[in-house]
């Protein structure tokens, strides 16, 4: 289902970068990498999965929030797991998320620098952020 949640969602954000991945490559993904190197945490309404976060000691790999909930203090709640698991994160997101970029900086990431996107599978320009659980980010 997180792998579903992370498609759905990835699609509504950026119709223009189209699939990728098989949904069967998304769910290979998910569950021979993710879920064996990464903490993965799962917001409910009504007992759907909403929601998903992954993250390890020090990175936010994936946070997906099905459309129709966003904006409603769910990804608020999963990124606030990880925070209070680490003492510091580090997430990339797309330059053109700007819902997504306004949503970490409002929760005290940083941004650390700029890509071109040549170096990301979507050749998206995207941002490296970072979060200190000091307040101190660099």
């Amino acid at each position: 289902m997180a792998a579903r949640i992370h498609r759905e969602t990835f699609n509504a954000s950026f119709p223009w970068i189209g699939a990728l991945h098989t949904p069967s490559e998304d769910l290979a993904y998910w569950s021979e990498h993710l879920f064996k190197t990464s903490r993965i945490w799962g917001a409910l309404s009504d007992g759907n999965l909403i929601g998903v976060i992954s993250f390890s000691e020090t990175w936010i790999e994936q946070l997906y929030v099905r459309p129709g909930f966003q904006h409603a203090g769910v990804g608020s709640a999963l990124l606030d797991v990880a925070q209070h698991a680490a003492q510091s994160l580090h997430l990339w997101t797309f330059q053109r998320n700007d819902d997504a970029r306004r949503f970490y900086e409002k929760l005290g990431f940083v941004l650390v620098k700029m890509t071109d996107g040549s170096e990301n599978e979507e050749r998206e320009p995207d941002v490296l952020y970072r979060w200190d659980k000091s307040g101190i980010s660099r």
